[in-house]
């Protein structure tokens, strides 16, 4: 039996197609997938995020701690910043990618993807033994919405009564509102700007209720993917997994090797010294097709890899995917087919950036 949000009876009352995703039934699309991720790219969408999972890291050897098990660097990090990052297997391999919020000295709330609740707080908790820290999951607490696209911050203030436009890219604060403390950070996982609000589920559901009385276009997973996809963001389980490291995501950026230590670091240094079997890239088709999840991907007539995400994109048209392929084959410009439906497609290693983020700065 699939878990529901402290959304769910809003999503099904508005006819939302449901879906299971991370253990949850969450909306897919309400009216369709284009015109969901056009309103984000054009006006604003909302989506409910309160599937994400939070966990609350506290104590003396709190930041020590983070810095154990997290490949971003938050030494010394002022209250009020974001940080994204992976937490590591040994070998490399992705356990989870995470946005680290700093609360206060020692005090840090790890939000996590709602398929890996359980399975990050059991590593967590195996990984906190020996350290002056406590790990609180408080994913059951908190709703999560996210309000994306260019007239986000015109609705935080008139609708939501929240006042947070002074906010800059990854940061947040913490806004009082009645009895209780809701947070509000500017991520985007969509490529434009855009608001997240953590709150209880009363706070949730009421700011839900005054987006759609203002005529906000509600958002599914359909649209949440396709935006992300388009802008070269990865999704655990496609793009990152058990196997696959950041150094093959081509998201090294976010592992910081000169940290003194942190579980995995050694197997990324050595995947950065010596080089990496695959590597996960940008692809696009020349031929007519879409390619999905899964699709394989040739060269010479030997399959390379496979299609980690596949979308005709609906901001550009091109049918363009992202693909964990061979890294002799990985350079920008090479030519590979995609076998979609057993026949070859024939397309070219790209940027996996497809179209260009306007986050505010």
């Amino acid at each position: 039996m699939d878990k529901q949000t402290c959304l769910h009876d809003k999503h099904v009352a508005l006819g939302a197609n449901m879906v299971p995703f991370g253990g949850f039934d969450m909306p897919l699309y309400y009216k369709d997938i284009t015109t969901e991720h056009n309103a984000v790219r054009q006006e604003v969408g909302l989506f409910d995020v309160s599937h994400m999972g939070e966990v609350r890291v506290t104590g003396p050897d709190a930041e020590r701690f983070v810095q154990h098990i997290f490949t971003n660097d938050v030494a010394g990090a002022e209250y009020g910043k974001i940080f994204y990052g992976m937490m590591l297997h040994p070998h490399g391999g992705t356990v989870d990618d995470l946005l680290v919020y700093k609360m206060g000295e020692n005090d840090f709330l790890l939000v996590v993807n709602a398929a890996n609740i359980d399975k990050d707080y059991a590593w967590i908790q195996e990984n906190i033994k020996g350290f002056d820290a406590v790990a609180d999951n408080q994913s059951e607490h908190y709703g999560q919405l996210a309000i994306q696209g260019p007239k986000a911050e015109a609705l935080m203030l008139p609708v939501l009564g929240l006042d947070c436009a002074e906010l800059t890219f990854y940061t947040f604060k913490e806004i009082k509102v009645g009895d209780e403390t809701v947070i509000v950070s500017r991520t985007g996982y969509t490529g434009e700007d855009g608001f997240e609000v953590y709150g209880s589920h009363d706070f949730i559901r009421q700011a839900w209720d005054k987006l759609i009385q203002t005529g906000v276009q509600p958002c599914g997973l359909g649209c949440r993917d396709t935006l992300r996809f388009e802008v070269g963001l990865p999704l655990y389980g496609d793009e990152l997994t058990d196997e696959i490291s950041p150094v093959m995501a081509a998201l090294s950026m976010f592992v910081k090797l000169d940290k003194e230590e942190f579980i995995g670091k050694e197997a990324c240094a050595e995947q950065k010294a010596n080089g990496i079997a695959k590597k996960v890239v940008g692809i696009e088709l020349q031929d007519k097709g879409i390619p999905r999840h899964g699709y394989p991907v040739c060269a010479d007539g030997k399959e390379i890899g496979y299609v980690t995400t596949g979308y005709k994109s609906p901001s550009t048209g091109q049918s363009v995917c992202m693909a964990l392929i061979d890294f002799a084959h990985s350079k920008l410009g090479t030519p590979v087919d995609v076998i979609i439906h057993g026949k070859p497609r024939r397309g070219i290693v790209c940027k996996k950036r497809f179209y260009q983020k306007s986050y505010k700065k």
